[in-house]
């Protein structure tokens, strides 16, 4: 409990001060692959680009993940998720999702304004009007890169089992990231063997998880920090995202061969 709050006041530092952004950069593109066991279903993109938003300077993510081969016959996913990120805060301008998983499709935006209140942000989507959050408020893919930014260059504070709270507006709703720290492993990928830092996102007991750790996040472990596999332990089976290929990093990803 004492090193979760440790962390959490660790991060209300960060978020409030005038760093610079040195692990990622706009032109960055990351390629995964999806893999039910030997079966491939689905390929995922991440890429970084420059962008204004209401004639302010921000960085665009856009997550673009679909199936192919086989399963995209049975069922067919093109699911995008876009970030507009001030690059001086790292904070949303606005958000993005658009979903489409075989008969069910949604699309909303929402803009995040963290100046108007000091006290909080106000959210405004279009499927549900205006929100008032608290201030420091990410989306889900913003959070990530701000993880990545300025948490992880901390490694070294961290012990095993540190867990990291980060708030964001996900799915038209209030959604914590929980990250339990689990240590380092060398993991393999289509880009190599890399030495990485693995997180347990806390996930929710029930339909599609049987325990709150089945979701596992490995960050590599060098200056970019940058999300190299994630692996999915659901009732009926696992699969995994691995990173194929990259593009465009700030430093040159340590490979062991």
């Amino acid at each position: 409990m004492k090193k979760t709050i440790f962390f959490c006041l660790f991060a209300l530092f960060f978020a409030y001060a005038k760093g610079q952004i040195t692990t990622y950069q706009p032109g960055e593109k990351i390629f995964y692959t999806i893999h039910y066991g030997l079966l491939k279903g689905g390929e995922v993109s991440l890429q970084l680009s420059r962008d204004t938003v209401n004639g302010i300077e921000a960085w665009h993510s856009v997550l673009d993940g679909r199936t192919v081969g086989l399963v995209d016959v049975f069922y067919e996913v093109r699911d995008i998720y876009e970030s507009y990120i001030n690059p001086a805060t790292e904070l949303p301008l606005k958000s993005v999702r658009n979903i489409s998983e075989g008969n069910y499709k949604r699309y909303n935006e929402v803009l995040f304004d963290h100046k108007t209140r000091q006290d909080s942000a106000i959210l405004t989507s279009q499927a549900s009007g205006i929100h008032i959050t608290q201030q420091g408020i990410h989306d889900i893919l913003s959070c990530f890169y701000w993880f990545r930014n300025r948490i992880l260059p901390g490694m070294h504070e961290m012990s095993i089992d540190d867990s990291f709270t980060i708030t964001t507006w996900f799915t038209d709703e209030l959604y914590p990231v929980i990250l339990k720290y689990k240590g380092t492993e060398i993991v393999k990928t289509k880009a190599g063997k890399i030495k990485a830092y693995k997180f347990n996102p806390v996930t929710e007991v029930g339909r599609l998880f049987k325990t709150q750790e089945d979701v596992s996040i490995w960050f590599s472990a060098d200056k970019n920090f940058l999300p190299v596999k994630i692996r999915f332990n659901i009732f009926v089976g696992a699969f995994m995202v691995e990173l194929a290929h990259y593009e465009n990093l700030v430093y040159p990803l340590e490979i062991r061969y």
